[in-house]
């Protein structure tokens, strides 16, 4: 990016923010490395905005951390369509003793997230160009996480499969999360899917909380 594009992007302010750098503890040099590539080439590349630039911190990176929480900590974890990274490489960051699977089926994009788990040193990754009905019945995970995907509906035909019995699906959801679940509960008792949850996560003061939709995967598909 020129140095005269730079100039018309204001900077996060969340940058320098100890909130944010105690927030992510010992992933902070891993996210904020990842925060410097989106800054420096996501827009360039089609992966941000031009406007999300300067809320990456707030908008992205600490919503995708959000998941976090919901996910265990070792074990097989699939990014359902991975894009810029966002969660997915939050995670593996946060999740150093989990395998997360970027699973992007763009091959610019798996190009980007692998320069970004190399140059990142996130032995943890692992980099899948494919759809996720192309992996059905070969990839199983402890848990899948989604974010900006699908509606909760399709998700569920995309994401239960992936798991197995016991393993939990993580959703980032927006406003209408509570709704998104009750149009999604036929879908989701047919793939095996237990009662969704939907909780408000927070991340640090002044940034709003994520709505995460969690899902635990009961039983095989009910024919």
């Amino acid at each position: 990016m020129s140095d005269a594009s730079l100039e018309e992007i204001p900077g996060d302010p969340l940058n320098d923010d100890a909130a944010v750098r105690e927030y992510f503890g010992a992933a902070w040099l891993a996210v904020s490395g990842f925060h410097a590539m989106l800054t420096d080439e996501g827009v360039l590349r089609g992966l941000v905005g031009p406007r999300e630039v300067s809320r990456l911190w707030a908008r992205h990176l600490l919503n995708s951390a959000a998941a976090v929480p919901f996910l265990p900590e070792t074990g097989r974890i699939v990014d359902l369509g991975s894009g810029a990274g966002l969660p997915g490489v939050v995670i593996a960051a946060m999740r150093p003793s989990c395998e997360v699977v970027l699973l992007e089926p763009m091959e610019r994009r798996t190009d980007w997230l692998r320069e970004v788990a190399d140059r990142l040193s996130l032995d943890n990754v692992v980099v899948e160009r494919a759809r996720a009905e192309e992996v059905h019945g070969r990839l199983v995970a402890d848990a899948v996480t989604a974010r900006a995907v699908a509606a909760l509906d399709k998700l569920y035909r995309l994401a239960l499969p992936l798991l197995r019995v016991g393993g939990v699906l993580v959703a980032l959801k927006g406003d209408k999360a509570e709704q998104e679940v009750g149009e999604a509960r036929y879908a989701g008792k047919k793939w095996g899917a237990g009662p969704a949850e939907v909780v408000l996560a927070p991340t640090i003061a002044g940034v709003d909380p994520t709505r995460v939709v969690r899902v635990v995967r009961e039983a095989e598909r009910v024919r």
